[in-house]
């Protein structure tokens, strides 16, 4: 637990040494290392881990920075007073640093990036023969059978002469025999163990009295392909038709739980790259995208569970405040990856948009021109909306359409287009409000037959521009401004900026440059 206090030990008389210094540090047994990460004996970095630096505090440990903020040309401890007071503070073991950056106090390492110097660092190790690189798995091995009924047969006959035998391919698949019961046998054996008639066949080999294999595989077993089977579920010669898989092979977007990753998905991978090398499939990777999903916990943040009575249902929820509503709150509260805890009050805020929403169309005028800034609002929303969905940024979406339903709100009367706009913007949220406002001004067709809302280029730009500043054609920095400021502001500002001051080096420019809009240009 991150809140827990961190203890520990010191091991008295036992020293460990950091092979690329020599130097000897101190040995603790704490409480708050992770014993499944790496061997479980970790190098303690108290400047660069949260959880060191708290440890290195409470036992007064020293707290040495290796690291700094960095960018492209040097420090950020060097670009203005605000970075370099907290450069100062990470360099004195006041705060804690836990980005990626520039090396210092690092001997011959210094001012190398963290990425640059991890590879340097890893070549030294394995030169000297004290370390290098190496992947860490968390798939163990896992006991593929299951003594159960339910599952696909494993295709081995045993036979006492013969030993273990694969069913010919002639009499595959191996099905599971018809039955009204199917008890454990009470022996540990699979169900299947009881079934005389289905587990007493010939030696496929020498054709003696042999036993089918009674385990069956786990779930996972069939879920590792059934994408595959659903392009074409009732080819009976192969396991999919080869034209289907090239048409609707790899899987485009899988979503799924965190705890997929080392379970169903890399044994779905496995048995892919598999088929793929026997020539079934025509692509190397199953699914070209994954999109975790996190958990809805419940409000005392714990899973949901009947056990501790704390399960939100669902037909209650949409009785009180509607399917929409139930909806929207749970797109709007949290990014789609990450876990969060239920709050029934949170869909209050989510009705009252509705509600606010369905009052708009009392506003709508067909003959009505928007004000320019209301018509950019609008556009930036549809290119906001459309590409948060594209990202599974659900939670920004509908924040972007609450911003511009409260700023439609303020308007006395609201344009038909923008208004129609809107609420095709809303309907994969909240389908059935959406198709309600759609009908009601008159329109025959479902509002989901209608082409997504497109976006003005000229209405969604920026209303400031980025303009790069070069000295003697080289770029050195780049400044934002209004596109209409006038050349004597932006001179200003840009010899104002302090990476042009350091390569101005206290000359006066012999010539400055501004191309409207686009770049100035200094010549010293």
């Amino acid at each position: 637990m991150e809140a827990k206090e961190k203890t520990g030990v010191e091991l008295e008389g036992v020293k460990v040494i950091n092979p690329f210094n020599q130097e000897e540090l101190p040995l603790f047994v704490a409480d708050y290392v992770l014993a499944h990460y790496g061997t479980g004996a970790v190098m303690a970095v108290p400047a660069h881990d949260q959880r060191d630096f708290e440890f290195a505090k409470k036992y007064n440990l020293p707290i040495k920075c290796v690291i700094v903020p960095w960018q492209k040309d040097g420090f950020l401890g060097e670009q203005d007073d605000q970075a370099k007071k907290i450069y100062e503070q990470i360099k004195a073991g006041q705060v804690c640093y836990v980005d990626y950056g520039g090396l210092v106090n690092s001997g011959e390492y210094d001012n190398l990036t963290s990425e640059q110097a991890k590879e340097k660092l890893v070549e030294w190790l394995d030169k000297e023969k004290l370390g290098g690189k190496k992947i860490n798995y968390k798939l163990q091995d896992w006991v593929f059978s299951r003594q159960r009924y339910w599952g696909e047969p494993i295709p081995i006959i045993h036979c006492e002469k013969c030993g273990t035998v694969p069913v010919p391919e002639k009499d595959l698949p191996v099905l599971l025999p018809e039955v009204e019961k199917y008890e454990p046998t009470g022996t540990g054996e699979s169900p299947l163990a009881g079934i005389a008639e289905w587990v007493n066949v010939p030696c496929p080999v020498c054709g003696a009295a042999a036993k089918r294999e009674t385990n069956t595989m786990p779930q996972w077993a069939g879920s590792s392909w059934y994408y595959l089977r659903f392009i074409d579920p009732n080819n009976e010669q192969s396991l999919v038709g080869e034209e289907k898989d090239k048409y609707w092979s790899p899987v485009d977007f899988y979503v799924g739980g965190a705890e997929h990753a080392t379970r169903h998905l890399i044994y779905a991978r496995f048995w892919h790259k598999f088929l793929y090398d026997l020539g079934a499939v025509n692509h190397k990777e199953p699914f070209t995208r994954l999109q975790h999903v996190g958990l809805i916990l419940a409000e005392d943040g714990r899973k949901m569970s009947k056990r501790w009575g704390n399960v939100i249902n669902p037909d209650e929820i949409i009785d009180k405040y509607g399917a929409d509503a139930l909806r929207i709150y749970e797109m709007f509260m949290g990014p789609f990856s990450q876990a969060v805890a239920w709050n029934t009050n949170g869909l209050i805020g989510a009705r009252k948009f509705l509600d606010k929403l369905w009052r708009l169309n009392e506003k709508v005028a067909s003959d009505y021109r928007d004000s320019r800034a209301l018509l950019a609002l609008g556009q930036k929303t549809i290119k906001k909306v459309g590409q948060d969905i594209a990202d599974f940024k659900l939670n920004t979406a509908v924040s972007s359409l609450m911003i511009l339903v409260n700023e439609l709100g303020q308007a006395e009367k609201i344009s038909n287009n923008l208004y129609e706009s809107l609420v095709k913007l809303l309907a994969p949220f909240a389908p059935h409000l959406a198709e309600e406002l759609w009908e009601k001004p008159g329109h025959q067709e479902s509002i989901f037959e209608e082409e997504w809302p497109r976006y003005d280029q000229a209405l969604v730009a920026d209303e400031e521009l980025e303009i790069p500043i070069m000295i003697n054609g080289k770029l050195r920095d780049t400044l934002k401004v209004a596109p209409e400021i006038a050349e004597e502001e932006i001179k200003k500002l840009a010899l104002a900026k302090i990476k042009v001051k350091k390569w101005l080096a206290g000359q006066e420019p012999q010539k400055f440059i501004y191309i409207k809009g686009r770049a100035v240009n200094i010549l010293v």
